[in-house]
């Protein structure tokens, strides 16, 4: 089952960046680093097996905030793919703030959700932080290698069109294996053993090959649709 269902996420998640993007154009893909960077590091906390290996959730939806940025360097360059970074930091900011405002007040008698959002929250600034800081370092460096490789290959060969598919992966694996590694043990040392976070860290890496790999025929439709741009008064 869960097999079936991180599949299916990782379609229906793909099409959405994708019909975000057609629809609202880079506005769209602005308001999905805000959805998917809030959802993942609370997914994050989930521990589940598939694929015969022990994982945290949230990989596919932070997957997708790769797949925005390499589509926005790709369609509206590199400053948007630099302010997408800055958004989802600066989400993540706002809601550790918020979510631990609400920690703050004391609950009343008949109160039954306090107890179910203390244990979920209470943990939540060590991994939000954690994801602040990795997500800021890897984000940037990912949106710098992409159009570092698409420098080179332009140069090389005197056509910007070519190459998207190794920008596109080339750029994100390399981030991806920062990412993993990094995050994982400084969100995560002292909760499990070393043995659960080195699990953690090959399975996620391997998903994240899958998802990097999966992402590029959505990065080449992307390049190709016809964007509506919603109107501004």
């Amino acid at each position: 089952m869960n097999e079936i269902l991180l599949i299916v996420s990782l379609v229906v998640l793909y099409t959405c960046v994708v019909m975000f993007y057609k629809f609202l154009g880079k506005t769209g893909l602005y308001c999905w680093t805000v959805l998917a960077t809030i959802a993942a590091n609370i997914e994050v906390l989930i521990v589940v097996d598939a694929f015969g290996m022990e994982q945290t959730l949230g990989n596919i939806l932070f997957a997708t905030t790769f797949l925005v940025t390499d589509i926005l360097s790709e369609r509206e360059g590199k400053k948007a793919a630099q302010k997408a970074v800055i958004i989802g930091v600066a989400t993540s900011v706002i809601f550790v703030l918020i979510t631990q405002s609400w920690l703050l007040y004391q609950p009343n008698g008949s109160d039954w959700a306090f107890p179910s959002i203390k244990a979920v929250f209470s943990s939540t600034p060590r991994v939000m932080l954690s994801g602040i800081v990795v997500y800021m370092i890897v984000q940037t460096f990912d949106v710098w290698a992409y159009h570092a490789i698409w420098k080179k290959t332009e140069k090389k060969y005197q056509d910007s069109r070519r190459f998207l598919w190794l920008r596109n992966n080339g750029s994100t694996l390399i981030s991806q294996f920062f990412n993993t590694f990094l995050y994982t043990f400084a969100a995560f040392f002292g909760i499990y053993d070393m043995k659960t976070l080195i699990n953690i860290v090959i399975s996620t890496y391997v998903i994240y090959i899958v998802t990097s790999i999966l992402d590029t025929p959505a990065v080449y439709l992307a390049r190709r649709i016809k964007v509506s741009e919603p109107n501004t008064p």
